[in-house]
């Protein structure tokens, strides 16, 4: 009787064995494989304990000397060895905002990621074009440009390449309705096609007001056998980009250059926003065939070559007088 109380006094007392008296929240890094001691140490260098041999007693009394998270984990005044242990099993790892832009291509968004949370950005490149991965996924396209849903995630510091993208990927999947799909069919886009044009109309848009009809350009060419004439699907082969393009790059030999070839490139050229991905399935209805910047962000549309030309015309006199506005600065600055 007198072992087996004082066997349970001592196990209370471990317990609940006052570490650091420690205020709000604590950050800590717990690599992969470590061992208990291993633990032990690296909490005792960041000042989390201040009896080694009464933690590792507890976490072996709890069972848990295998069961410690690896990662960043965020813990909460682990006052006590068993808050302490608690917090280190069960306790919520670190999360990273991570914000993906309508528009962003694999690229910019691989080189991002490697930014905030240290994967390398050859990794999630290799990831999104890996066949095997990308069927696990329940989709069949050639990469997974188009199909990374622009939106703010929160990853642990330690999440994997696979499970970011599959992330991105199922919450695009989460937009797509069945309505949607229905309306891919009436208007005889497959899902590659839909995302595809979708891709181009958000490299043109930059207000969601104009995106519809944008749209119904795209949509208008289409349908009478026009070239597309897309300066999104340039900017997408063209190495120094973005910048103002040049003629001779509209005569780029590739599938993307959609000055030289009719139709829809082959896959989409960055990943598009919902509302961008609206209006690729529901354009406005208009006879317009053609548009040009404004200047100003908005665009001007047309229905006949000789308005086009005109409207280019107004772009380039905007174009030289902001030009020469900037010259004028210039010289007075110096």
């Amino acid at each position: 009787m007198c072992l087996t109380l004082g066997a349970f006094s001592f196990t209370l007392l471990i317990l609940n064995w006052e570490q650091n008296q420690i205020e709000g929240k604590l950050r800590v890094s717990i690599p992969k494989g470590v061992t208990l001691r291993e633990v032990t140490a690296i909490l005792s260098n960041n000042n989390m304990v201040k009896s080694e041999k009464s933690f590792m007693i507890t976490a072996r009394l709890l069972g848990y000397e295998k069961n410690i998270q690896a990662g960043h984990l965020v813990l909460h005044e682990p006052r006590t060895n068993l808050s302490l242990v608690r917090q280190l099993v069960h306790g919520i790892p670190e999360l990273i905002k991570v914000t993906i832009l309508e528009g962003w291509g694999i690229k910019k968004i691989a080189e991002y990621i490697e930014d905030k949370l240290g994967i390398s950005s050859e990794k999630i490149i290799d990831l999104c074009k890996d066949q095997w991965f990308i069927h696990s996924l329940g989709i069949t396209v050639p990469t997974l440009e188009g199909f990374l849903f622009p939106e703010t995630y929160y990853f642990a510091k330690s999440e994997s390449a696979r499970n970011i993208i599959s992330k991105m990927v199922s919450v695009y999947q989460l937009q797509i309705s069945n309505k949607m799909r229905y309306r891919m069919e009436e208007i005889g886009f497959s899902e590659l096609q839909m995302i595809t044009l979708a891709s181009i109309i958000e490299g043109e848009a930059i207000y969601d007001n104009e995106r519809k009809r944008i749209s119904s350009v795209y949509h208008n060419r289409l349908n009478i056998g026009m070239r597309l004439q897309a300066d999104p699907t340039i900017q997408y082969i063209i190495d120094d980009g973005p910048r103002r393009l040049l003629n001779k790059d509209l005569n780029i030999q590739s599938p993307y250059n959609t000055y030289i070839h009719k139709g829809l490139p082959p896959t989409p050229i960055n990943n598009p926003g919902l509302q961008s991905i609206l209006a690729a399935l529901y354009p406005d209805e208009s006879n317009y065939i053609y548009f040009v910047a404004r200047g100003d962000g908005y665009h001007t549309f047309t229905k006949t070559q000789a308005e086009h030309n005109s409207a280019k015309r107004d772009l380039n006199r905007l174009r030289k007088k902001l030009s020469r506005e900037k010259r004028i600065k210039g010289k007075i600055k110096k």
